[in-house]
C-alpha cells in the first residue's frame, strides 16, 4: 500500500470547513499546525504594524489514491481556484511507522470497495 502526506496550508477560518471537506471525502486524523507566511505582494502597514493573518497548516497521512479525493474536495469546498486564499499539495510518503492500525484497515476496505 503506497501513501502520500497532504499538505494545506489556509487562512485559520478555513480551518474546520477544510477539515470536514477531508472528512467527507475519506480522511481520518489530521494534525493541525499554526502557521504565518509571507506572500508575494507587500503588505500595508499600520503604524509600522503589519498584519498578515494566522494560517492553519493541516497535514493528512493517506492513501496514495485517497490523497487525490481529499484534494479536491478541500479545494472544491473552499473554492481554492478562484481566490488564493490557500494551497493545497501532496507529497510521496516512501517509509512510515506508527500510523494506527485502524487507519489502514479503513485504506485497505476502501480499495476493496473500488475494485
Amino acid at each position: 500500500m503506497k501513501f502520500s502526506v497532504l499538505v494545506a496550508i489556509l487562512a485559520e477560518d478555513l480551518e474546520e470547513k477544510a477539515i470536514d471537506a477531508a472528512r467527507r471525502a475519506g480522511a481520518g486524523g489530521v494534525t493541525i499546525l499554526d502557521g504565518r507566511g509571507i506572500g508575494a505582494q507587500e503588505k500595508k502597514t499600520f503604524f509600522g504594524l503589519t498584519y498578515e493573518g494566522s494560517q492553519s497548516v493541516l497535514v493528512f497521512v493517506l492513501e496514495k489514491k485517497l490523497s487525490l479525493a481529499v484534494m479536491k474536495a478541500i479545494v472544491n469546498e473552499l473554492d481554492l481556484r478562484k481566490e488564493s486564499r490557500g494551497v493545497v499539495f501532496t507529497i510521496p510518503l516512501e517509509h512510515i511507522a506508527g500510523i494506527d492500525t485502524t487507519q489502514i484497515l479503513q485504506f485497505e476496505q476502501r480499495i476493496r470497495d473500488d475494485i
